[in-house]
């Protein structure tokens, strides 16, 4: 299938990607490097933010918040196209073929294996902190492990519980069960995110536990920011879900958003557990 698809032209939808590049390669699209383009700079953003508020202020105070923010539109706008792309044209042509499909699937998957990889980079360099002296010479740190981290831990797995619910009732033609499951899955991920920047704020502002406090804070902020990146994110292809389905565009037979999304946020809250039993808990355990 080509960019010039004549089903999709009936609808007036526009497709955001390139000419067929390599040719015998199938449709080529760019919107995934440009996606990663946008990733990368979160890191770099952050990187810089350390180096301009450090003893040394090697760069200026505001070009770290200044990559971010830059590369937060490069994100955004690399992430559209690459749904649209995906999945709201998949809908349009009326693609169901299995080929397609599994090609999805096993993209997302993919993709997640590499999620894994970033993680696990973060673990491994909190593994490297905590197998020394602990806690780090001249490090406070604040008590983690608190009832708004357990109330959030609470609120994410019951997200998941509603989502797949949600496809449930999806695969059984139940559409008002289905959006009661969507709509419920976004407004506990939108509340997770509203307790994490909480969280932030009596950790930053009341404690004084800053993100240049030390090497466990970078670790701490690193990882847990990173996560709440990931479920921003989540809740946007969420909502991106929520509308289509109000739309009608889903079936019993037709639900393969639906599934991919479902597999990146399962993916999401598993990774939350791991950064709460390593990273909450396994900061105030003394071995």
């Amino acid at each position: 299938m080509t960019v010039t698809d004549d089903s999709t032209e009936e609808h007036g939808h526009h497709l955001p990607a390139v000419e067929d590049w390599p040719k015998g390669f199938g449709e080529a699209s760019w919107w995934p490097f440009i996606t990663a383009i946008g990733g990368a700079g979160f890191y770099i953003g952050a990187a810089l933010f350390v180096l301009g508020h450090g003893g040394t202020n090697l760069v200026g105070p505001t070009i770290g918040p200044a990559v971010f923010i830059a590369s937060t539109a490069v994100f955004l706008a690399g992430l559209y196209g690459w749904v649209y792309h995906a999945f709201v044209k998949h809908f349009w042509s009326k693609d169901s073929r299995e080929k397609g499909v599994n090609a999805l699937r096993w993209g997302m998957i993919a993709f997640l294996g590499s999620e894994i990889a970033t993680f696990s980079a973060g673990f491994v360099y909190f593994f490297f902190i905590r197998a020394g002296t602990w806690p780090p010479a001249g490090a406070e740190l604040p008590h983690l492990v608190g009832d708004l981290v357990l109330v959030n831990t609470a609120l994410l797995v019951l997200s998941s519980i509603t989502l797949h619910w949600a496809h449930v009732e999806l695969r059984k033609s139940n559409r008002s069960r289905f959006l009661a499951g969507l709509a419920a899955t976004l407004l506990l991920g939108v509340i997770f995110i509203g307790g994490q920047v909480y969280e932030y704020y009596v950790f930053i502002v009341e404690e004084g536990f800053t993100f240049t406090g030390g090497v466990f804070n970078s670790a701490f902020y690193g990882l847990t920011g990173l996560h709440g990146i990931h479920v921003t994110m989540g809740a946007v292809l969420i909502g991106i879900v929520f509308v289509r389905a109000l739309y009608g565009q889903y079936s019993a037979e037709r639900h393969l958003s639906v599934s991919t999304v479902s597999m990146y946020w399962h993916f999401v809250d598993v990774v939350w557990i791991f950064l709460v039993v390593v990273l909450y808990v396994g900061a105030e355990v003394q071995l």
